[in-house]
């Protein structure tokens, strides 16, 4: 995972809380660089692939991400779409999670939301302080 840095993000450790995600710095408009990714302007950078292309979507913009721990928050910064060996279509986003960590997932594993959503800002505040559940 790649932790996403910049002068605003120094101060706070680059994670968000369900009231100040929108401060996060999208990637958009080019496909990702090694060069992005390591000057952290982008959370990704897939080689091999054919026909890479941003997707044209509002960044950022709050997710709820399925992985294999269940659901989890997140704000989607990057968004792609390669063409993989088989010629498959993968649409890929670069996601940072509310601790300022970043992830990789596809479009299919999630859910685009409002950031009013409450299961959307319950994760976030979870996440945040694991205390707030029993609250």
């Amino acid at each position: 995972m790649t932790e996403m840095t910049d002068d605003l993000h120094e101060e706070d450790g680059g994670g968000f809380d369900a009231d100040d995600w929108s401060r996060l710095k999208p990637f958009r408009g080019a496909v990702a660089t090694l060069e992005d990714v390591q000057a952290r302007r982008a959370i990704f950078a897939l080689g091999d692939t054919d026909d890479p292309r941003p997707i044209a979507m509002d960044l950022p913009q709050p997710v709820i991400w399925w992985d294999e721990d269940g659901e989890q928050a997140a704000v989607a910064v990057q968004a792609e779409s390669h063409l993989g060996d088989d010629g498959q279509e993968m649409e890929v986003l670069g996601l940072v999670l509310p601790d300022g960590e970043g992830a990789v997932a596809l479009m299919e594993d999630v859910d685009l939301v409002d950031d009013s959503d409450p299961t959307w800002r319950d994760l976030v505040t979870r996440a945040i302080d694991p205390t707030a559940a029993d609250d």
